[in-house]
Protein backbone atom coordinates (compact mmCIF):
# COMPACT_ATOMS: atom_id res chain seq x y z
CA UNK A 1 0.00 0.00 0.00
CA UNK A 2 2.98 2.27 0.60
CA UNK A 3 4.18 1.92 -2.99
CA UNK A 4 0.78 2.88 -4.35
CA UNK A 5 0.31 5.83 -1.95
CA UNK A 6 -3.06 4.61 -0.75
CA UNK A 7 -4.38 7.26 1.67
CA UNK A 8 -4.94 6.32 5.32
CA UNK A 9 -8.58 7.37 4.94
CA UNK A 10 -9.11 4.62 2.33
CA UNK A 11 -7.55 2.03 4.65
CA UNK A 12 -9.67 3.20 7.59
CA UNK A 13 -12.85 3.00 5.52
CA UNK A 14 -11.90 -0.50 4.40
CA UNK A 15 -11.20 -1.51 8.01
CA UNK A 16 -14.65 -0.29 9.07
CA UNK A 17 -16.24 -2.26 6.24
CA UNK A 18 -14.31 -5.40 7.20
CA UNK A 19 -15.54 -5.14 10.80
CA UNK A 20 -19.14 -4.95 9.55
CA UNK A 21 -18.63 -7.95 7.24
CA UNK A 22 -18.43 -6.07 3.94
CA UNK A 23 -15.70 -8.13 2.26
CA UNK A 24 -15.44 -9.61 -1.21
CA UNK A 25 -14.31 -13.01 0.06
CA UNK A 26 -13.83 -14.86 3.32
CA UNK A 27 -10.73 -16.96 2.65
CA UNK A 28 -11.10 -18.90 5.87
CA UNK A 29 -9.62 -18.57 9.31
CA UNK A 30 -8.94 -14.89 9.78
CA UNK A 31 -8.12 -14.07 6.14
CA UNK A 32 -10.29 -11.89 3.91
CA UNK A 33 -10.12 -10.30 0.47
CA UNK A 34 -11.23 -6.68 0.16
CA UNK A 35 -11.37 -4.29 -2.79
CA UNK A 36 -9.95 -0.79 -2.45
CA UNK A 37 -10.51 2.07 -4.88
CA UNK A 38 -7.75 3.90 -6.70
CA UNK A 39 -7.62 7.62 -6.06
CA UNK A 40 -10.30 9.29 -8.14
CA UNK A 41 -11.71 5.97 -9.38
CA UNK A 42 -14.03 3.27 -8.13
CA UNK A 43 -13.32 -0.21 -6.83
CA UNK A 44 -13.97 -2.11 -10.07
CA UNK A 45 -10.48 -1.88 -11.60
CA UNK A 46 -8.51 -0.99 -8.52
CA UNK A 47 -6.74 -2.94 -5.78
CA UNK A 48 -7.36 -6.21 -4.05
CA UNK A 49 -5.99 -6.56 -0.53
CA UNK A 50 -5.60 -9.61 1.63
CA UNK A 51 -6.42 -8.73 5.22
CA UNK A 52 -6.08 -10.50 8.54
CA UNK A 53 -8.85 -9.87 11.07
CA UNK A 54 -10.36 -11.82 13.93
CA UNK A 55 -13.53 -10.72 15.69
CA UNK A 56 -14.06 -8.98 18.04
CA UNK A 57 -10.69 -7.17 17.96
CA UNK A 58 -11.43 -4.35 15.51
CA UNK A 59 -8.23 -2.58 16.60
CA UNK A 60 -6.10 -5.24 14.99
CA UNK A 61 -6.75 -5.43 11.27
CA UNK A 62 -3.67 -6.32 9.26
CA UNK A 63 -3.38 -5.32 5.60
CA UNK A 64 -1.00 -8.05 4.48
CA UNK A 65 -0.80 -7.98 0.70
CA UNK A 66 -2.14 -5.79 -2.09
CA UNK A 67 -2.23 -6.18 -5.84
CA UNK A 68 -3.78 -4.32 -8.73
CA UNK A 69 -6.54 -6.30 -10.40
CA UNK A 70 -5.02 -5.63 -13.81
CA UNK A 71 -1.68 -7.15 -12.63
CA UNK A 72 -3.09 -10.47 -11.46
CA UNK A 73 -6.42 -12.17 -10.92
CA UNK A 74 -5.83 -13.72 -7.52
CA UNK A 75 -3.28 -15.22 -5.13
CA UNK A 76 -2.13 -18.82 -5.28
CA UNK A 77 -3.01 -21.46 -2.69
CA UNK A 78 0.60 -21.38 -1.47
CA UNK A 79 0.46 -17.58 -1.04
CA UNK A 80 -2.86 -17.87 0.76
CA UNK A 81 -1.41 -20.41 3.20
CA UNK A 82 1.61 -18.18 3.91
CA UNK A 83 -0.57 -15.10 4.37
CA UNK A 84 -2.83 -17.03 6.73
CA UNK A 85 0.17 -17.88 8.92
CA UNK A 86 1.32 -14.25 8.84
CA UNK A 87 -2.17 -13.03 9.79
CA UNK A 88 -2.36 -15.42 12.75
CA UNK A 89 1.07 -14.24 13.91
CA UNK A 90 0.12 -10.56 13.79
CA UNK A 91 -3.25 -11.11 15.40
CA UNK A 92 -1.78 -13.11 18.27
CA UNK A 93 1.26 -10.82 18.74
CA UNK A 94 1.63 -8.90 21.98
CA UNK A 95 1.58 -5.11 22.02
CA UNK A 96 5.31 -5.16 22.78
CA UNK A 97 6.00 -7.32 19.71
CA UNK A 98 3.94 -4.99 17.53
CA UNK A 99 5.77 -1.95 18.91
CA UNK A 100 9.10 -3.54 17.91
CA UNK A 101 7.80 -4.17 14.39
CA UNK A 102 6.59 -0.57 14.13
CA UNK A 103 9.92 0.80 15.38
CA UNK A 104 11.78 -1.29 12.81
CA UNK A 105 9.50 -0.03 10.03
CA UNK A 106 8.20 -3.52 9.23
CA UNK A 107 4.61 -2.45 9.88
CA UNK A 108 2.80 0.86 10.15
CA UNK A 109 -0.18 1.74 12.29
CA UNK A 110 -2.98 3.68 10.65
CA UNK A 111 -5.02 5.89 12.97
CA UNK A 112 -8.10 8.07 12.56
CA UNK A 113 -6.10 11.26 12.99
CA UNK A 114 -3.72 10.65 10.05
Amino acid sequence: MRKENVPSSVLLTAAQEIVTGKVEADLGGCLFKKRLPRSGEGKRGAYRVIVGYKKPNENRIIFLYAFAKNDRANISAKEEAALSLAAESFISATEQQLQKLMLSGSIREVKNDE
